[in-house]
């Protein structure tokens, strides 16, 4: 896959600066209290050691200072604000790996087709709903949600798309795609969901 030359600039920087996931998991409790067998076997798709022209996307530098809200952080909420979700368009959710928030190489176009369609549509805007298994504690799958939609929206943002038109939310473990346990029904509700909305 090709990428702009801006984008690949930003692209190397991110995964220079990011490795790993964030949380520990050794020790403590919830999702981040497996040891690291545990998750290799959790999580046998993981893509952030990929040799593709990008390692990975988000974690690190992309939770940092100067970067999307959440929700909860600014004023009223898109639908508060008049916006209503669009029936013409829907896209692929995002998928993270176990307890990740870096959006894997695989993933990467999903997110570019979401930038495309609003760089084609200035008067919509996109709220991002953040998604985890059932793993963790509520308030980790909470914090964990939020950042998978914020990671996402700095992708948007850092490909042109004005942060005013950007909304994240998680739902944390609230909201599966699939009922069940196991890997197989794991993997499709750790996502982030876009709803493209307009006035």
């Amino acid at each position: 896959m090709k990428f702009s030359t801006g984008f690949a600039a930003a692209a190397v920087a991110m995964a220079m600066v990011t490795g790993g996931c964030r949380y520990n998991k050794v020790g403590g409790s919830g999702a981040d209290a497996l040891d690291a067998a545990d998750v290799a076997e959790s999580n046998p798709t993981d893509l952030s050691s990929s040799t593709g022209d990008i390692a990975t996307i988000g974690e690190g530098a992309s939770l940092q200072g100067g970067d999307l809200e959440s929700l909860a952080a600014k004023g009223k909420t898109f639908a508060e604000q008049g916006y209503k979700p669009c029936g013409d368009v829907s896209f692929e959710p995002v998928y993270f790996g176990f307890d990740a928030t870096a959006i894997a190489p695989a993933e990467l176009a999903k997110v570019e087709a979401v930038a495309k369609h609003l760089a084609g549509n200035p008067a919509r805007v996109v709220s991002i709903e953040g998604n985890c298994d059932e793993r963790g504690s509520n308030e980790y799958n909470m914090s964990l949600g939020e950042d998978r939609a914020i990671v996402i929206g700095n992708f948007l943002a850092q490909n042109g798309i004005a942060r005013e038109r950007i909304e994240t939310v998680s739902r944390g473990e609230t909201n599966p795609a699939a009922e069940g346990s196991g890997e197989s029904v794991w993997a499709k509700n750790r996502r982030g969901e876009f709803i493209i909305m307009s006035k």
